[in-house]
C-alpha cells in the first residue's frame, strides 16, 4: 500500500512539474519606439555621433528632421525581466542637440561600465580589456530622415550603416561593420572611399581600386563643383551605387 501511494504520489508530481513548464511563457525579446521631429533648414550640416547597431539616413523634402529610435534586447529574456530591459532602455540615450537653424548633432549616449575595465597579469602588466562604456544588451536601429542637400558626418562605432539620397557632401566613418551609400543620380561627385581591413565597391567608374595587403581604396574625382564623399572603414566593407533610393536590406 505504501509502495502504491509513493507511486501515485511521484506521478501527480510529475504531471504538475510538466503542467508548470508548458505554462510558463516563452522567453522574449523586448523593444520601444520613439519619434522626434526638429525644424531645421535644407543645406544645413548634420552629424550622427556615437552610433552603433543599425543607422539609417534617409533624405526627404521636408524642411525638418525626424529620428525614429528603436530600442531592443539583444537576446531572448523572461517575461519577469521586462523592467530590466525597461531600465535598460532608459540608460541608452539618443538626443538631439539643435546648435542653429542650420546645425544639428545626434548623439548616441551610453552608461558607464562599473568596475575595472582592465587585468592585471602576474607581471604586475595591465591590460585594457573592456571599453568605458557598455551598451547593456541594447540594441540600437535609428533611422534620420534629413533635408535631401544636408551636409552629413557620421561617426559610427560598430553596426551597418545605410545612407540614401543625400546630395550635400557626405563623410561616414565607422570602426566596424557594412556602410552602403546610395548617391542619387545625377553627380558629379568626388569620391574617396577606403576600408583598412576590408572591401570597397562602386557603381561609379574612377581611377579603379587599390588593393593593399588587407584593406581597399577606391578614388573618384569629379569635375567641376562635385559633391564630396569620404567614407572610412576600419574592418568591414564599404558599398557605393547610384540611382533611385532604396530601403536598407535589413527592413525588407
Amino acid at each position: 500500500m505504501k509502495r502504491q501511494l509513493a507511486a501515485l504520489l511521484f506521478a501527480m508530481n510529475a504531471v504538475g512539474a510538466d503542467r508548470a513548464a508548458i505554462e510558463k511563457a516563452p522567453k522574449q525579446s523586448f523593444e520601444v519606439t520613439s519619434t522626434e521631429r526638429l525644424d531645421f533648414q535644407p543645406g544645413g550640416a548634420i552629424r550622427v555621433d556615437n552610433s552603433y547597431g543599425y543607422l539609417t539616413v534617409e533624405a526627404w523634402d521636408e524642411p525638418e528632421v525626424e529620428i525614429v529610435v528603436t530600442k531592443s534586447t539583444d537576446r531572448f529574456l523572461e517575461p519577469e525581466q521586462k523592467a530590466l530591459a525597461e531600465r535598460a532602455f532608459e540608460q541608452v540615450r539618443v538626443t538631439a542637440d539643435r546648435r542653429s537653424a542650420k546645425e544639428l548633432a545626434i548623439s548616441t549616449i551610453l552608461p558607464d561600465r562599473h568596475g575595472f575595465p582592465y587585468s592585471i597579469l602576474p607581471s604586475r602588466q595591465i591590460i585594457f580589456t573592456m571599453p568605458k562604456k557598455t551598451t547593456l544588451g541594447v540594441t540600437v536601429d535609428c533611422t534620420v530622415h534629413v533635408p535631401r542637400n544636408s551636409h552629413l558626418a557620421v561617426r559610427q562605432d560598430h553596426g551597418y550603416v545605410w545612407v540614401s539620397d543625400v546630395t550635400g557632401d557626405i563623410e561616414v566613418r565607422s570602426h566596424t561593420g557594412d556602410m552602403i551609400v546610395l548617391l542619387p543620380d545625377p553627380g558629379p561627385y568626388s569620391i574617396d572611399a577606403r576600408a583598412r581591413l576590408g572591401s570597397v565597391s562602386s557603381d561609379t567608374a574612377g581611377r579603379g581600386h587599390k588593393q593593399f595587403l588587407v584593406g581597399t581604396q577606391f578614388v573618384h574625382t569629379g569635375q567641376g563643383t562635385a559633391h564630396r564623399v569620404l567614407l572610412r572603414m576600419g574592418r568591414g566593407s564599404i558599398t557605393i551605387k547610384t540611382g533611385p533610393p532604396s530601403d536598407p536590406f535589413w527592413k525588407n
